[in-house]
């Protein structure tokens, strides 16, 4: 007993050390990374020309005075009052660093000449400022000197505290010294105007607005996306200047807003209008609209693909192999050949297409179309014009599988696709009693053999042992019982005949 409880206090001591251990791993990686942060932060803000003496910042100065090294650090409190060694004290407020670098370096050498002075940052300050307004949650922000208003409203996706109503075009900075300035991050992230992005202070109140109109622009502009619209913007201005004009493809005659209000329905109320010179292009865009630019490609001529093809995208690394007759529209160019349209739709082809069989419908005409030569022949030219409404049918290539052995009904039935060896017995009736344990041979068209886990391919041949005992017996009976018959008939013709003598 004695020794159990040994054990068991010996694992749970194992178990602290390990615990502890694993604490101080966390701790000491934790310290790590607020080492490599504080490094980063001094060697930016000695690069900067930004950056702006802070109260909590500690600065290392050095100097020789005479034989005597003298170094020592300097912390900035919220006086901005720097004392420089015994030798002036400086007001810093509103300065940078590198101003105030020169002015320090100038005091030492003009008191010890060849002194060598050094004047450098130590440790930046980090400060508080307060976020509220439109924010998921209001309260205080962590931030350095050299920290953006946007870094401490929007931050990063982790830390994303503004919600779906809040204004990146009004937020308001009042400073310690009462003065409020607004600002509008859309111009900050769109051209780069740091004006409209500044840097934050100790003490700074952040407010952020409700957005008032939020439109979403889509279809053919060069920069669809959602934007928060001034008073007095409307359509042209969402177009032109957020949407950074139209595509070479767009239809500004057809352009679709759907609105949502109290009296919409579920689905939004659907407004068209051409914004085509008629007036309507400062049409008045309400909160919540979604604006459509339409593409002239939508009117182009349509015709038809019908039969075996698949609905998968053109894009699609993987296409669907139809089981089904599909169909779907095709748009074209006018005077387009049948060449061009079908090499542009070749994945829409699969190895149950039968290409070579093809042919247009054109009204009550027929025209047959080898889509094989189309594909595999570089000097074919059908010399066929595509036609509106034309529908091009690819019939599907019939291939079989045979069903022989110990079935109802042995033949030969249809493929398809993705059906394992079952179905296909299915189709022939199921098995006699002749078979036993569902045994069967699988062989494809070159004579290999499969498994029955393995995909049943066209042509194949499953064949149904017949491996029951009644079965072999009945084979084999009819023989036994001719060759007793002939026995028993020869013994008794002998012993007649002995019998005789």
């Amino acid at each position: 007993m004695a020794f159990l409880v040994s054990g068991i206090y010996a694992q749970t001591q194992d178990k602290d050390q390990t615990k502890t251990q694993n604490k101080d791993q966390t701790q000491t990686k934790s310290q790590s990374s607020a080492i490599d942060a504080a490094s980063s932060r001094v060697q930016i803000a000695m690069s900067s020309a930004d950056y702006m003496v802070t109260p909590g910042d500690v600065y290392l100065l050095s100097y020789a005075a005479g034989t005597t090294a003298v170094s020592y650090t300097i912390g900035i409190d919220s006086t901005y009052k720097m004392r420089v060694a015994n030798l002036a004290v400086i007001d810093v407020k509103g300065k940078t660093f590198l101003a105030v670098k020169r002015q320090v370096e100038d005091i030492v050498t003009r008191n010890y000449p060849m002194s060598g002075v050094q004047f450098v940052i130590y440790t930046p300050a980090v400060f508080n400022v307060a976020v509220k307004g439109e924010v998921y949650i209001a309260g205080e922000k962590t931030a350095w000197a050299l920290s953006r208003l946007s870094e401490v409203v929007i931050g990063d996706e982790d830390s994303e505290n503004l919600t779906d109503y809040s204004s990146i075009r009004d937020i308001k900075i009042t400073s310690t010294d009462g003065v409020t300035r607004t600002y509008d991050l859309f111009l900050a992230q769109r051209f780069g105007d740091s004006s409209q992005n500044p840097y934050v202070r100790p003490g700074d109140v952040i407010t952020v607005g409700r957005v008032s109109r939020k439109v979403t622009l889509n279809g053919e502009v060069e920069r669809p996306g959602t934007y928060q619209l001034l008073d007095g913007e409307n359509l042209e201005r969402l177009i032109e200047y957020y949407g950074n004009g139209l595509t070479v493809l767009s239809d500004i005659s057809r352009v679709e807003i759907t609105r949502y209000d109290s009296e919409s329905v579920s689905g939004g109320e659907k407004i068209y209008i051409s914004a085509a010179g008629s007036g309507s292009e400062d049409f008045v865009l309400n909160n919540e609209d979604i604006v459509y630019v339409s593409t002239f490609t939508d009117l182009r001529p349509v015709m038809f693909f019908e039969g075996a093809v698949s609905l998968d995208s053109e894009d699609s690394d993987t296409i669907t192999t139809p089981e089904a007759s599909s169909r779907y529209a095709v748009n074209y160019e006018p005077g387009e050949n049948y060449d061009f349209l079908v090499r542009r739709n070749k994945s829409k082809f699969s190895s149950v297409s039968d290409v070579e069989n093809a042919y247009i419908i054109r009204g009550t005409d027929i025209i047959p179309l080898d889509i094989n030569k189309i594909l595999y022949d570089v000097t074919w030219n059908s010399g066929i014009a595509v036609a509106p409404n034309d529908i091009l049918m690819i019939p599907f290539k019939q291939y079989f599988v045979s069903v022989a052995g110990a079935v109802v009904n042995p033949g030969r039935y249809p493929y398809i696709p993705n059906r394992d060896w079952n179905y296909y017995i299915g189709l022939a009736g199921g098995f006699t009693s002749d078979n036993s344990g569902e045994k069967i041979e699988i062989r494809d068209m070159d004579n290999v053999s499969h498994s029955k886990d393995e995909e049943i391919t066209p042509e194949t041949t499953i064949t149904a042992s017949r491996n029951s005992f009644l079965y072999n017996f009945n084979r084999v009976a009819p023989v036994f019982t001719t060759i007793l018959s002939a026995l028993s008939t020869t013994l008794t013709l002998w012993i007649a005949i002995g019998n005789m003598n």
